[in-house]
């Protein structure tokens, strides 16, 4: 039985694996991820890559690590985690009213077979037009601080959500369907 360990301490990512009914281990990574790459899908790839390889060399033989990384575009540009209140608020007025998409990319690694897959998936969030008080009482809970676009959608922030085209945990940072369709078909547990 492989060892399966999430190069992540997302703890919506442990909370996924975890639903699958998976016994994982984690291991964050330690991985820089300042790239540059020409688009969301080549970044979101290419961090997944970079952080379950930097996992997969530390974790040895007989394991199956996952990396993965999510991002938020609006507009031509990428939403990281706020810098504080004053930058969620931003990213929120800009979101408000208007549809960006979510990015996720996720990497496989076998560190016996030295097999590996990447894929993505793109989600499009639509969010209500939201009054300035609506969008500074949130950003006052704190929620928003270390989340890629300044909310959580399982959170409080589901009520600032209009409507969605796609795979709801992809915003949540892993989409699992996906992921557990990929393993069965390419990997041995």
């Amino acid at each position: 039985m492989k060892k399966i360990i999430l190069a992540s301490n997302s703890p919506r990512r442990k909370e996924l694996l975890a639903l699958a009914g998976l016994d994982f281990e984690v291991i964050p990574s330690n991985t820089n991820e300042d790239i540059s790459v020409d688009s969301p899908e080549e970044l979101v790839s290419e961090l997944s890559v970079l952080k379950s390889g930097d996992v997969a060399q530390r974790s040895g033989p007989g394991c199956l690590v996952i990396g993965a990384d999510t991002i938020v575009v609006f507009d031509g540009e990428i939403l990281g985690k706020p810098k504080d209140g004053t930058d969620a608020v931003r990213m929120l007025s800009d979101l408000s009213g208007n549809t960006h998409s979510v990015y996720t990319g996720v990497t496989i690694i076998d560190t016996d077979a030295q097999k590996k897959i990447t894929f993505y998936e793109k989600t499009d969030v639509t969010m209500f037009d939201l009054p300035k008080e609506v969008i500074r009482t949130y950003v006052e809970t704190g929620e928003p601080m270390d989340k890629a676009g300044a909310y959580a959608i399982q959170g409080k922030g589901a009520l600032l959500i209009e409507k969605i085209n796609g795979d709801y945990y992809t915003v949540m940072g892993l989409p699992i369907a996906r992921l557990m369709k990929v393993i069965k078909e390419n990997f041995r547990l």
